[in-house]
């Protein structure tokens, strides 16, 4: 193993629990099957899987905290979300207190879990192999692994329409850039 990914595997296990930290390890296992099959550098995909939630379990003070020292204006949406912060601050630790410079494995973190438009190829790994690690166990992961073995995009398809009915179905807000993530991947296949 790289020894610099060892150390973000390191610093996932004394920062996670036991129970999120293996979801960050099958995480990064899974991007970086997925990178290999669609063509994309296993060794990003796996940096950005074993951080992409390396800020969840802290609590919504200190996300915020730092996602303005790192200059992030957050919009209506997302401030008023605290479940979404762990993805900005995620982002902003990584590239500010890990010094990642990889604008790829960045927004990969940043975009896992509303997804975007005009994602490019590592972030929709990311986003899909959140939703397909190892320990998942929904009722439709079965469904969203064979999807995403099809394409990424029928993988991101199924991924956005699974979690956008959830939040629908629970009242909650649905974050913009999962409606314009899925409106693109919508539009594209139907092409």
């Amino acid at each position: 193993m790289d020894t610099r990914i060892s150390k973000f595997y390191e610093l996932a296990e004394k920062t996670l629990s036991e129970r999120r930290f293996i979801h960050s390890k099958n995480v990064a296992n899974s991007a970086a099957l997925l990178a290999k099959k669609y063509g994309e550098d296993p060794l990003k995909a796996e940096t950005a899987g074993i951080l992409h939630d390396i800020t969840k379990e802290l609590n919504p003070e200190k996300q915020l905290q730092i996602m303005r020292s790192g200059g992030i204006i957050l919009d209506d949406i997302l401030e008023k979300t605290p479940k979404l912060y762990h993805a900005v601050s995620g982002m902003v630790y990584a590239r500010d207190t890990l010094g990642i410079t990889d604008e790829g494995i960045l927004n990969a973190i940043r975009t896992h879990t509303t997804g975007a438009a005009n994602m490019p190829l590592l972030s929709k790994i990311i986003f899909i192999a959140d939703f397909i690690s190892e320990e998942r166990d929904y009722p439709d992961v079965d469904i969203m692994r064979r999807e995403s073995e099809k394409s990424l995009e029928d993988g991101m398809r199924y991924a956005l329409k699974y979690v956008i009915s959830d939040l629908l179905q629970k009242g909650r807000t649905v974050h913009p850039d999962a409606l314009a993530a899925y409106n693109e991947v919508v539009l594209d296949l139907n092409k």
